[in-house]
């Protein structure tokens, strides 16, 4: 990639970090400041000629927020998406109004894919829901 590519795609990344939508805002106050599970994300980062909305580097993975205008750039996600998995990532999707009307099943989902696949991660159960004696 061209240094003038990457630098529009920075400024981009720049530029959306600070027009975030609703949904974005609302779902990085969970992600942010290793408020989640006691990971760091990051958000609106640069992927190789993409911007990812959330990443987890250390869990390697993503997390999309698709508003309205998703439907019609199915080939284009599809494209992506692949690309982003054959990098090593794990791609989540979520509908905006999903986090603006089922914040803690959105929360949990993610919670679920990291715990499937880092097991260390998950918290122990309680003995309330019989992990105890």
């Amino acid at each position: 990639m061209g240094k003038n590519k990457m630098t529009s795609l920075l400024d981009n990344a720049k530029t959306l970090r600070s027009h975030q939508t609703d949904a974005e805002n609302r779902l990085w106050y969970h992600l942010r400041a290793n408020r989640f599970m006691g990971l760091k994300f990051k958000r609106q980062k640069p992927m190789g000629s993409y911007i990812v909305d959330f990443i987890c580097i250390e869990q390697r993975l993503i997390i999309e927020l698709d508003g309205g205008q998703h439907a019609e750039q199915i080939t284009y996600d599809l494209r992506r998406d692949t690309w982003l998995r054959s990098q090593g990532y794990t791609v989540l999707r979520f509908w905006n109004n999903e986090v603006m009307q089922q914040l803690d099943g959105v929360l949990e989902q993610i919670r679920i894919t990291i715990a499937s696949s880092h097991p260390a991660l998950s918290p122990n159960p309680s003995p309330a829901s019989g992990g105890g004696e």
